[in-house]
């Protein structure tokens, strides 16, 4: 049987309708996850390999056959906030579809969010690095993802790029991010207006056709992967570290990702419902496609050397290797070509942990192993300076904006 795509499940009844045959023809690759797990409770059980955007991607497929892209992009620079008016002048058919992609979902909760931002205060140094080095780095190795942002528009200019997913991660940790005069609601339609442009245009790049084992990119399967890659990858640092988190922050921040999901096109009956359906799902998503590709080393490079711009010296290439090996593990720094540092990645396997605990004041200092009063200031600074590289590219003013061609080097 042919691998299906976009268009002839679509043709041969609807992505829906086609999963019955799609689940029998191939049963060792079946998605087995249940929507009762979901936020929504339940859901058509659809393997999300083959659902994309319904929505979203005829719509910026018109905008792009028809040429109105550059104007769109232009008007859509001044909308920056998510109780701003749309700018006066786009299409109808795309400013019927941000009226409706703007609202928060009827689930939403605000007493949650109000809670989320109490979480992000207390461990905005922690989630700098976790979303930079537990997150960011993992993505090199999600080789659809790396695959798709390598050969994509963003592949050309990977700072712009980095800037960009930065600034997700920058906006959800804000304490407006989803009130009327924050950024998340404006960023998350946004991007999920480009992620649109590149399905539509990536399977045009003889590049990326060559290399994928997929006809069309950024799949609901894939947006979940890169959701893993994010909150639950988060989390399970956060507890492997031992940081004390009441319940209802650790469920709070949950929460906040699981409204960025559906904002950014997710169907709810794919966004976990818990932190234990999410580890549950990210075992059957996430953990079974890591591997190498030449386009994640490359990336990865890109993103060890990043450090160096800012740091004065402290956040050098090696240290980053380093807190990438203890964070990801040996394997994946093997796989992205990651040197060995005697020096560094023994401090960060012997102190990071109590570390941690003597900024929790669980321990203390002048009680800690002497291996940890040495490494006690450069931790603290590598935390602060981590989160500075990654947190403060979100503060940089930038437009998320619908890509018009794909990496023009490839």
């Amino acid at each position: 049987m042919e691998t299906p795509s976009r268009r002839n499940v679509l043709t041969a009844g609807g992505t829906l309708g086609a999963f019955g045959a799609l689940s029998a023809a191939t049963p060792a690759r079946a998605w087995t996850w249940s929507p009762q797990g979901s936020v929504a409770g339940a859901g058509e059980g659809a393997d999300p390999r083959w659902v994309w955007d319904e929505e979203a991607d005829p719509l910026v497929a018109s905008l792009l056959d028809r040429g109105d892209v550059p104007k769109v992009n232009k008007l859509l620079r001044t909308w920056t906030k998510n109780g701003q008016p749309l700018p006066a002048g786009l299409p109808a058919d795309l400013r019927d579809f941000m009226e409706r992609a703007r609202q928060l979902p009827a689930w939403a909760d605000q007493g949650k969010l109000a809670t989320a931002v109490d979480f992000n205060e207390k461990r905005g140094l922690y989630l700098g690095v976790t979303y930079g080095f537990a997150s960011g780095m993992m993505s090199t190795v999600i080789p659809r993802e790396a695959r798709a942002v390598y050969y994509s528009k963003g592949g050309a200019d990977m700072k712009d790029r980095i800037t960009k997913t930065a600034k997700l991660g920058y906006d959800i940790g804000t304490s407006n991010a989803y009130k009327a005069d924050g950024e998340m609601i404006v960023t998350c339609v946004k991007t999920r207006l480009a992620h649109a442009g590149v399905r539509h245009l990536l399977p045009k790049s003889p590049y990326w056709t060559k290399v994928a084992d997929e006809e069309i990119p950024i799949s609901q399967r894939d947006m979940m992967v890169t959701w893993h890659s994010l909150p639950t990858t988060v989390m399970q640092n956060l507890v492997k570290w031992k940081v004390p988190i009441p319940a209802a922050e650790s469920g709070a921040f949950l929460h906040s990702w699981q409204v960025a999901a559906h904002m950014l096109g997710i169907k709810d009956e794919y966004i976990p419902a818990s932190w234990s359906e999410a580890n549950a799902q990210a075992e059957q998503v996430l953990t079974p496609v890591l591997a190498p590709t030449p386009e994640g080393v490359k990336l990865a490079d890109i993103l060890l050397n990043l450090g160096s711009t800012i740091d004065g010296g402290l956040l050098t290439k090696p240290i980053l290797g380093s807190l990438t090996r203890y964070v990801l593990g040996d394997e994946i720094a093997g796989w992205l070509k990651i040197r060995k540092d005697p020096l560094w990645d023994s401090l960060f396997q012997t102190a990071w942990e109590p570390f941690v605990a003597v900024r929790e004041g669980l321990l203390s200092l002048e009680k800690a192993p002497g291996a940890l009063q040495k490494a006690y200031w450069a931790f603290d600074e590598i935390l602060r300076i981590g989160a500075l590289l990654f947190l403060s590219e979100g503060k940089v003013p930038i437009s998320i904006e619908i890509p018009q061609t794909n990496n023009p080097h490839y």
